[in-house]
């Protein structure tokens, strides 16, 4: 048994049995071809940095299609990577003695990602990073050093280029140029051209609300004659809404919540494509309803009024749970479970996965199981303070405060499937991923 306390650094190029380490692989953006290649391709790299510094990669985790720079974005495989760092082992039993990577900026880009990694990294004596500049020692002050000096290249990265976007995407839209993605409803896939069915249902609608239609109305119109969104959805009254009022609609150009503007002449940017009315009319339909409503108040990217925000979540596990269903792919679902009404008085709410609907479980029980994992003596390494404790034992505590707990404690909460037919209670269901 080799003592990996004692492990001499300068000397890894020569072990004598190759180090066990894990590696570590994500990329941003997959939407092109959507096979997780360059995950693949990265796992490769670190196979072969591996054998070069004798070392032996023994799981591979990764994260197709994760960006890590903006808060609250759920990585799967570096969640487990540290879970299993942590414990010192895979799930099949394999000891961890490092992690190899391309690069630090595929592990992490924010301070809470660097501290949560490290911590895992050193919470047993003898480990080492590795990427392809060589071996690092994680427990000396260079190594953290290193660490530190790699986020803040990260940042500055992200910061240039979200700038750089930002910038280019306004030069787009002052030039009058349509907005990417989907196509949007009333024009064709050139996005410039009017279509001549579409476009005369916009028309039309444009026409009935300003004489007094309901929009609701407008949109049982439109589900009867069979017409369904540019991508593939049944219209109702908050999208019909959402169209009538887009200002694109009468040729202007806005982003963010904004009408663009020709700074020499303060008028509005006019779009290189045909409009459906002209600008009085469509400022007319926007009359009729509320500001809140408004394709400026809600469409992609625009601000939300003040005093329109979403009510506080009123339940526990809301924003905590994951589903752990898995796809016909054989990957976990880990989309959101939400609350919902349910059917027995045992379980007046339910939490489901919004995503792959195939996942479920009684909301009651599942908050209960959440404060015994939190408030157990034993458990992911968060202590309760005492007075904390006491607190909740004489109901002094609100829901407010419990769930600023469970997000000090928890990543996030997996839910695993129940078993079709056996109405037992297992607690066994919830796996929480530890900070």
């Amino acid at each position: 048994m080799i003592e990996w306390r004692n492990w001499n650094f300068s000397a890894v190029s020569e072990p004598s049995a190759p180090i066990p380490v894990v590696s570590y692989a994500r990329t941003s953006e997959d939407f092109r071809q959507r096979d997780g290649h360059g995950v693949r391709y990265q796992t490769r790299i670190n196979e072969r940095t591996a054998h070069e510094h004798g070392c032996m990669v023994v799981a591979t985790y990764g994260d197709s299609g994760r960006g890590a720079s903006r808060a609250g974005v759920i990585r799967p495989g570096f969640d487990r990577l540290v879970v299993d760092l942590r414990r010192g082992h895979t799930e099949d039993g394999q000891r961890i003695h490092g992690v190899v990577c391309v690069a630090d900026d595929r592990l992490y880009r924010r301070t809470e990602d660097l501290a949560r990694f490290f911590s895992a990294l050193t919470s047993s004596p003898g480990r080492i990073y590795v990427d392809p500049q060589g071996v690092r020692d994680p427990y000396s002050e260079e190594g953290l050093l290193q660490a530190m000096r790699s986020l803040d290249a990260a940042a500055t990265e992200t910061r240039i280029r979200s700038r750089r976007l930002a910038d280019w995407h306004w030069a787009r839209a002052v030039e009058g140029v349509p907005h990417s993605g989907p196509r949007p409803f009333g024009w064709r896939e050139d996005r410039l051209s009017l279509h001549p069915y579409e476009a005369k249902l916009v028309e039309q609608a444009i026409t009935d609300r300003i004489g007094g239609k309901p929009i609701r109305a407008v949109a049982r119109e439109w589900c009867d004659l069979g017409v369904t969104g540019t991508r593939g959805g049944r219209p109702n009254a908050q999208t019909v809404t959402q169209i009538i009022t887009a200002p694109r609609a009468c040729g202007y150009r806005a982003s963010r919540g904004e009408l663009l503007v020709v700074p020499q002449t303060g008028q509005p940017v006019v779009g290189r494509w045909e409009p459906v009315v002209a600008p009085e009319q469509w400022r007319a339909v926007c009359g009729t309803f509320s500001p809140g409503s408004l394709f400026m108040h809600r469409g992609s990217g625009a601000p939300r009024l003040t005093g329109n925000r979403n009510a506080a979540p009123s339940h526990l596990g809301t924003g905590f749970l994951r589903c752990g269903a898995r796809r016909p792919d054989g990957t976990i679902c880990h989309g959101a479970m939400c609350a919902q009404k349910g059917r027995s008085r045992r379980s007046p709410y339910v939490y489901a996965c919004r995503s792959c609907r195939r996942c479920s479980i009684s909301g009651p029980l599942a908050d209960l199981a959440l404060e015994q994992l939190l408030f157990a003596e034993t458990h992911g390494g968060v202590r309760v303070p005492d007075g904390v404790q006491q607190r909740r034992q004489s109901d002094g505590m609100g829901l407010e405060e419990k769930r600023a707990l469970v997000a000090s404690a928890f990543v996030y909460c997996l839910v695993r499937p129940g078993v079709k037919g056996d109405h037992s209670w297992d607690f066994s269901r919830l796996e929480p991923v530890w900070r």
